[in-house]
């Protein structure tokens, strides 16, 4: 499954297996659209806690439930969907200047973010209402 929309689109990765297990590689302008620069993951989340509020002003991201499930909010100042990831090897891959929520997180929720870029205290954007304008401005 691979789709897009003008907020996220899919990324089915590829799991090889067999009766041992599955394993997915995650490999740099291969299966992942970009050079890779900084990976985290974020776990022991509890299922009331909202994750995120921000968007990037110029960060590409990958985002994979490894493990469990939780439902991300996307909003590009336009429209919103929630998707909810679950598989461990499907992924949504996020632009810049898109708004994201992470919530409704599972007690097992081990959640993958892939980036394009270094942490950058600078390239985000914490406030809703100046996500807002700058989208409005962008397309100005």
């Amino acid at each position: 499954m691979e789709t897009e929309n003008s907020l996220f689109h899919w990324k089915k990765l590829e799991a090889k297996g067999d009766d041992n297990g599955s394993l997915v590689a995650l490999e740099s302008n291969l299966n992942i659209d970009f050079d890779i620069k900084r990976i985290y993951y974020i776990y022991g989340t509890k299922s009331e806690f909202i994750r995120g509020k921000h968007a990037h002003k110029n960060l590409r991201q990958l985002l994979i439930c490894v493990s469990g499930s939780c439902k991300v909010l996307l909003d590009n100042g336009n429209e919103k969907e929630v998707i909810e990831l679950s598989k461990p090897n499907e992924g949504i891959y996020i632009n810049d200047l898109v708004w994201r929520e992470m919530f409704d997180f599972s007690s097992d929720n081990v959640l993958l973010v892939i980036a394009n870029n270094f942490y950058d205290e600078d390239d985000y954007i914490r406030d809703y209402e100046d996500f807002i304008n700058l989208v409005k401005n962008a397309n100005n």
